[in-house]
């Protein structure tokens, strides 16, 4: 079943209403400077279609963990001052979503914006606070979600607020969002490749048990694979090891050893700090040691399984990329995975550090067919769980 999106209701529906908008403009920021707009632009689709339509803006997000405190260094002010850059008209900013607010918003006209405080400098967002939730609820006429990174949180913005309005609609980055992960977790091209890394092995359990039986191959590398190297009885040294999760990954690899790939070589290092000592190991890796990247052999076994054909996802560098002497790996199948996608593949790439990492190979989103704006939201999503921020919103057979 489908939700409903902005472009699923009249234009009539935002004509001189206040529409918020729950966005993510979780971006860095250093000096007051933004470090990477991604999440910014992402949103302007949404923006740009809810503006050409009379809408009167209250765009709403959180940056980092505040956690209810007032900090300087974490107020949305400089992204006000920024997008009113990237769409040439001055962005209004609300010092706080309660007090400030209301009387701001009640001067906005038709096509003007007003971007509020850090929600999570208020201790009600997180705790999805009723009344906060109805304060803000109190500001608009429609509520829009376009902040699929955080719709797997039951915050006051996300999922509280939602339930006092009878429209609560998906903006366009979240339809699309839904729309292709919603294919690769129910209806996936064949061949469909998924290749799994980054360092927790509690994220990627959930994704292998749910896509298992429509999956063809398992790439796995990164952190994680060392848990999985070690369950199939191979020596890993001081590699990072996720005793809890041993035994469930030890049962999903005797049932389906034929289709999740481990890693044959690697290189690793007594300390990970830049510089180090890189030893090459084929098979086991000496005590001492610590695997942070994938090696030649790995390399070329996973590049074969990249095919210029049916679907590929990918969440999870293949090791510790953000050191230059150790992206090799991750760096290849960056490279493969865009090959395959001019080659005819369908490429969805989970957020997070995978998306910092095919930007550090040189690869634009516009090469691949979706860049998720999701880290935590998509895993959890493509596990079959049930996200708050999507569930709430509007379906749309009723």
């Amino acid at each position: 079943m489908g939700k409903l999106s902005i472009k699923d209701v009249p234009d009539s529906t935002f004509e001189g209403k206040r529409v918020f908008v729950r966005v993510d403009f979780n971006v860095p920021i250093k000096g007051g400077v933004i470090q990477d707009d991604t999440r910014i632009r992402a949103a302007l689709p949404t923006i740009e279609y809810l503006r050409g339509r009379g809408a009167r803006l209250i765009l709403a997000s959180h940056l980092g963990r505040p956690k209810g405190n007032r900090i300087p260094e974490l107020s949305l002010e400089p992204v006000a001052n920024h997008l009113s850059k990237l769409i040439k008209q001055e962005v209004k900013f609300a010092p706080d979503c309660t007090n400030a607010a209301p009387e701001i918003v009640s001067r906005l006209q038709n096509g003007e914006v007003v971007l509020l405080e850090n929600l999570r400098f208020n201790p009600g967002e997180e705790a999805n606070d009723e009344s906060f939730a109805r304060t803000l609820a109190s500001l608009a006429d429609v509520y829009v979600n376009d902040a699929f990174g955080t719709a797997h949180r039951a915050h006051a913005s996300t999922y509280g607020m939602a339930q006092f309005f009878d429209l609560r609609l998906a903006g366009l980055l979240m339809a699309k969002e839904i729309e292709f992960l919603t294919k690769v977790r129910d209806n996936p091209d064949k061949p469909f490749v998924v290749i799994l890394g980054g360092a927790k092995v509690k994220d990627k359990i959930g994704v292998i048990s749910n896509l298992v039986d429509k999956a063809d191959t398992f790439l796995i590398g990164g952190g994680m694979s060392y848990t999985f190297l070690k369950a199939a009885g191979k020596e890993i040294g001081n590699s990072l090891f996720d005793e809890k999760h041993f035994e469930k990954v030890k049962e999903l690899l005797e049932k389906y050893s034929e289709k999740i790939k481990l890693p044959v070589d690697h290189y690793a290092v007594k300390e990970i700090t830049a510089g180090a000592e890189k030893k090459y190991f084929e098979g086991g890796i000496e005590r001492g040691w610590i695997g942070v990247d994938i090696g030649p052999k790995t390399i070329e076994a996973y590049k074969n399984a990249i095919k210029p054909e049916g679907m590929i996802f990918w969440n999870g560098p293949m090791g510790v990329f953000e050191i230059d002497d150790f992206a090799a790996g991750t760096v290849e199948i960056a490279k493969a995975v865009r090959d395959a996608c001019k080659g005819g593949a369908k490429v969805i790439i989970g957020g997070g550090d995978t998306v910092s990492a095919i930007h550090k190979a040189g690869i634009k989103d516009e090469e691949l067919t979706h860049v998720s704006t999701g880290g935590g939201a998509t895993l959890e999503f493509l596990a079959g769980m049930e996200l708050p921020g999507i569930k709430v919103l509007s379906d749309k057979n009723g």
